[in-house]
């Protein structure tokens, strides 16, 4: 068990120090609130339930029944809420002699960053692991597969052969969202919501999505993404480990989903016996995905 004793921060014991660093740099706004809907969990697990149409209705003879179909149950999801929890023992011999009170305040700080890291690095995961087998939905897939399973035949929400980040390969996946069908194979209408990048991509993105005129080419055709308004707005990610991947989120419902059940609680206290200080901090929640439609993507080539 770590524990931070007079040892650990030895310049703070005498006097003479100038100034510290290293806990007080600012933090990115949220992101992860930019891939998933967020909601909030009253519960220990939380689950999405796929419910599958009915077909096409038959043409009817005159005098004849009519045909019925079933609406049955397809899919469902279970999110299990998880806990995180970190926290710090001083020593009662540091606190009384470390003659900082910023070295001791910037504890508590250090440990809110860490729960902050901790939750955009577990969202960012889901994103990152797009291609994983080892991370399954409630459908057996990885999220990003062209080979999603419905009751109309297999589904896509990658492209076919991955590609980098450009303009063709931005029209292929929007075309491809706006072929999106059901469970039933009928035309759904699902719409590109925000373009989810690495901060490698950045410039080519802008390029791409601000440019009036077509991207790397001499031909004067006009930037149909940009005119047509195909891609909202840009979310830049932190957190994505690739740096040549990226993403579509859609406005399907129940798509990319974020159960928060217990926010983050700082809870402190001293051990009887050592005269030990304790601090912690505690949170509960579960990121991940219903519908796969919620998002569409490439690994980048």
């Amino acid at each position: 068990m770590a524990v931070i004793s007079t040892g650990a921060h030895p310049k703070a014991l005498w006097p003479g120090v100038r100034g510290w660093f290293g806990t007080d740099y600012k933090q990115h706004e949220k992101q992860y609130t930019a891939i998933f809907d967020v909601m909030s969990s009253s519960q220990n697990f939380e689950q999405v339930v796929e419910i599958t149409g009915f077909g096409l209705a038959p043409a009817k003879a005159e005098g004849s029944a009519t045909s019925y179909d079933s609406h049955t149950q397809g899919v469902t999801t279970t999110f299990t809420n998880v806990a995180y929890s970190l926290g710090f023992i001083v020593t009662h011999e540091e606190l009384a002699d470390c003659k900082y009170q910023e070295v001791a305040t910037s504890r508590a700080r250090s440990l809110a960053f860490s729960m902050n890291q901790t939750r955009e690095n577990v969202g960012a995961n889901v994103l990152n692991r797009f291609t994983n087998t080892a991370y399954l939905g409630g459908d057996g897939s990885a999220l990003g597969v062209t080979d999603h399973g419905s009751l109309s035949g297999d589904q896509s929400n990658i492209l076919a052969t991955a590609a980098d980040l450009s303009e063709s390969a931005l029209e292929d996946l929007t075309i491809q969202i706006m072929d999106a069908v059901n469970a039933k194979g009928f035309p759904i209408a699902i719409k590109p919501k925000r373009l989810i990048i690495p901060t490698a991509l950045t410039y080519d993105a802008q390029r791409i999505l601000k440019s009036s005129l077509r991207v790397d080419t001499a031909n004067n055709d006009l930037n149909a993404i940009k005119s047509m308004g195909v891609i909202p707005e840009v979310a830049i990610n932190n957190y994505l480990t690739d740096s040549d991947a990226w993403f579509i989120k859609t406005n399907c419902p129940k798509g990319l989903l974020w159960f928060d059940r217990e926010p983050v609680v700082l809870s402190k206290d001293q051990d009887f016996d050592t005269d030990n200080a304790k601090a912690k901090a505690y949170m509960r929640f579960v990121p991940g995905w219903g519908d796969w439609r919620g998002v569409y993507g490439s690994t980048g080539a």
